[in-house]
């Protein structure tokens, strides 16, 4: 059986999907790569959590958790199957690794989920189950989330996270638009230790990373990357690129 990989993927603004965009071709083209998943277990930076919550929703119904965008965007959706036995199994699972987590039957998907689903799987036929991310969590937390679900993907289950390699807001669009030193030092350094597969330096990235702060005022889109390295094995990147100056499209991908 193939095992799949993991993913991290910079979702970006919503507006990636009608603004040309070349992330969305990228999304479009690793999932073409991919052996067919049976199901999509997914982390989004914009579904937080105290603790752990384990979407079980048999349908997924789609959430606009955004405003002043272009009306177009209020027109796509993707409402999606869920799967509550999956959820069910990802529960357990988490549980049993002495980590925090709850069922939860709130059907709404937002746009850090199905923003790249709807590129990679427009046809919304992959059922669907999401996570939280754990804004009072760190690094390591969710690298052990990861750990913790990561057999799933021998079971054709395709593990992602959702998020954004750099995310500082109050930069988006300032100057002349050139990419800032301090966004290419900090995605340079993440390149660097991710090819080495430097999990001790990636974990303590709040102190050894370049920039820190300045890329990721708060580290929620920074959160699911931990997640996709903990469920997968050895990385490699997919995509790179950096829209309105300040916000890292980059994709990696974990074993596989």
């Amino acid at each position: 059986m193939t095992r799949l990989p993991s993913l991290f993927i910079s979702h970006g603004g919503p507006s990636v999907l009608i603004d040309g965009s070349p992330a969305p071709d990228a999304w479009r083209r690793i999932a073409a790569e991919l052996p067919r998943p049976r199901a999509v277990l997914m982390m989004s930076a914009h579904h937080p959590g105290r603790a752990v919550k384990v979407g079980a929703a048999p349908a997924w119904q789609t959430v606009h958790d955004f405003r002043g965008f272009p009306a177009p965007l209020y027109e796509l959706r993707y409402d999606v199957d869920g799967d509550p036995a999956l959820a069910e199994a990802v529960f357990e699972k988490i549980r049993d690794a002495g980590i925090a987590a709850e069922l939860d039957a709130a059907p709404g998907i937002d746009h850090g989920a199905w923003v790249p689903l709807l590129a990679m799987y427009p046809e919304r036929d992959v059922p669907v189950v999401q996570l939280s991310v754990l804004p009072g969590g760190d690094a390591r937390d969710h690298y052990a989330l990861g750990r913790a679900v990561a057999a799933f993907a021998d079971d054709k289950v395709l593990v992602i996270g959702s998020g954004s390699l750099t995310h500082n807001l109050y930069e988006l669009g300032r100057g002349d638009g050139t990419v800032p030193h301090w966004v290419d030092g900090f995605r340079d350094w993440f390149d660097e230790r991710l090819a080495e597969h430097d999990v001790d330096a990636l974990l303590d990235w709040e102190r050894l990373a370049p920039f820190g702060r300045e890329n990721h005022p708060t580290d929620e889109h920074l959160l699911p990357l931990f997640f996709a390295l903990g469920a997968g094995g050895a990385p490699r990147a997919l995509y790179r690129g950096v829209e309105h100056r300040s916000v890292a499209m980059d994709a990696y991908a974990f074993g596989g």
